[in-house]
C-alpha cells in the first residue's frame, strides 16, 4: 500500500515487529471506530485527530494507511466478516430446523453482530455512503455477497420443498434495502421499537417474500 515502509525485523519488549505493527494497526482501526461511529463521523474526522486518539503519531499513520478512506473500507470490510462469521456459524447449528425458525435464527445472529456495537450500524449503513466511488463499489459488492446468501439459502429451501422454486434475486435485494433503511432509522431514534421487534418485523418481511409463489403463510 502507498505510503508505507519497509516493516522492521527483530523483537522489542518481548514483542515481534509483526506484532507491534499489528497493535498499532489496531490501535488506529479502534480509533476509526471510535471517531467515524461515535464521533465526528468519517467526513468530520481528520488523519491528526485520529492519530491523537489512537495515541499515535500522523507519521505512523501514514506508514499503515494511504488515508483515511482506507481506514473505513477496512472498518467497512471488518463489520462485515464479523456478521458473516455470526451468520456461518448460525447456519450450522440451524441445521435441520423449519425454514421460519432458521430464518428467525439467521437474521437473529447477523442484527445481533451488527448492533453489538451501536458504531458498526454506522459504519456499515451510514458513513460508507457517499463516501466515494471505491467506497461505494465496496458496499455495494459487500451487500451483493448478502444477496448471494439469501439466494442460495433460498434455493436450499426450494430443494427441500420448503418453498416454490424460483428465483428470488429481486426479494432478496428488496430485503437487504430494508435492512440498511431500517436498521439507520432505528440507531437515528427515528423508529421506536426494540431490536426483537425489528428482527421479527424483517423476518417476518422475509418470509412472505419467500411464501408469495406457493401462496402459504407459514
Amino acid at each position: 500500500m502507498a505510503g508505507r515502509r519497509a516493516t522492521p525485523t527483530g523483537r522489542y519488549a518481548g514483542r515481534s515487529a509483526a506484532e507491534r505493527r499489528a497493535e498499532r494497526r489496531r490501535r488506529f482501526l479502534d480509533a476509526g471506530l471510535e471517531l467515524f461511529g461515535r464521533g465526528p463521523g468519517y467526513r468530520g474526522t481528520t488523519v491528526a485527530a485520529l492519530s491523537e486518539a489512537a495515541g499515535l503519531s500522523t507519521r505512523q499513520f501514514y506508514e499503515e494507511f494511504a488515508g483515511l478512506e482506507d481506514l473505513l473500507a477496512e472498518l467497512h470490510l471488518e463489520v462485515n466478516d464479523i456478521a458473516e462469521q455470526a451468520v456461518a456459524t448460525t447456519l450450522r447449528e440451524a441445521e435441520g430446523l423449519p425454514l421460519a425458525e432458521r430464518t428467525a435464527h439467521l437474521f437473529r445472529a447477523y442484527a445481533a453482530s451488527i448492533t453489538a456495537d451501536r458504531a458498526r450500524i454506522r459504519i456499515a449503513f451510514v458513513e460508507v455512503v457517499g463516501a466515494g466511488p471505491r467506497i461505494e463499489r465496496q458496499r455495494l459488492a459487500r451487500r451483493a455477497r448478502w444477496i448471494d446468501f439469501i439466494c442460495a439459502e433460498a434455493a436450499a429451501a426450494a430443494r427441500r420443498g420448503e418453498i416454490a422454486d424460483r428465483d428470488y434475486r429481486i426479494a432478496a435485494a428488496a430485503f437487504t434495502g430494508s435492512i440498511t433503511g431500517l436498521l439507520h432509522d432505528w440507531d437515528a431514534g427515528w423508529v421506536d421499537a426494540t431490536l426483537d421487534d425489528l428482527i421479527e418485523e424483517l423476518t417476518l418481511l422475509l418470509l412472505a417474500r419467500l411464501h408469495a409463489a406457493d401462496g402459504s403463510t407459514q
